[in-house]
């Protein structure tokens, strides 16, 4: 039997490493003959195999960047909150708070909020991360950024936030901050991750979501009364500092 020819009773199945086809499944040729080829069709780059390697890669380059990281806390908040107004300058507060507490700020890298809390750990002499992420209309990471990196994934931007830090706090923002927000919840209450705090800052802005919670989430049974104690709120900057980077 001459090299690369199958026995009888397996003609008609293809072996391509941890896959088997058969019948009319059968794809001509190898993986390695693909591979080498390079007339082929370019098709491959947009599926799904080749998204899970680029997935891999936003894991590593991740993974990579903030491994040596030290204690750090991620800081939300409206990429359109304008820079001097009262919710920016809390944010360059409560980045430089953490900074001198001995954290590290991480915030998604954007404009707004997040740029002022990346700028108050800049200008505390602290270190500085963004977590930027690829979107229609392109931001960009703000000028304050130590260490950054963009993200095609969100889910993967979201595990970077989670992983590298010790809690959350969350300014005043709008969807992407209130999917943070929950998401960590979530993780909290199902146990997922421990001591992790989560710290609402700005009571005018928060309470109606705080009494939404408590007077129909929690009154009809779709949450446990001990879920109110999953978050804090305040307005006050130390405290909320104090929460988030207590042992």
């Amino acid at each position: 039997m001459s090299i690369g020819e199958q026995p009888s009773e397996h003609r008609g199945e293809q072996r391509l490493g941890p896959v088997v086809r058969r019948r009319g499944q059968v794809v001509p040729g190898t993986t390695d003959q693909r591979l080498l080829d390079s007339t082929g069709p370019s098709d491959w780059v947009h599926g799904d195999p080749w998204r899970v390697l680029r997935i891999q890669a936003e894991f590593v380059e991740g993974f990579g960047a903030l491994a040596e990281l030290g204690p750090a806390v991620s800081v939300f908040g409206s990429a359109r909150t304008p820079p001097g107004t009262v919710e920016y300058d809390l944010a360059v507060r409560v980045g430089r708070g953490l900074v001198d507490a001995g954290f590290a700020v991480i915030t998604g890298g954007g404009p707004g909020a997040m740029e002022g809390a990346n700028r108050g750990a800049r200008e505390g002499g602290g270190v500085s991360v963004g977590l930027g992420i690829e979107l229609p209309f392109e931001q960009g990471l703000n000028s304050h950024v130590d260490i950054g990196v963009n993200f095609r994934y969100f889910f993967v931007r979201k595990t970077m936030f989670v992983k590298y830090a010790r809690g959350f706090v969350v300014l005043p923002g709008g969807f992407g901050t209130l999917d943070e927000l929950f998401e960590a919840m979530t993780l909290v209450q199902t146990q997922k991750v421990t001591h992790f705090p989560i710290v609402l800052l700005g009571t005018d802005y928060w309470q109606g979501l705080v009494d939404w919670i408590r007077s129909k989430v929690i009154s009809e049974g779709k949450a446990s009364a001990k879920d109110e104690n999953l978050f804090h709120l305040t307005d006050d900057v130390d405290e909320a500092v104090a929460l988030v980077t207590k042992p």
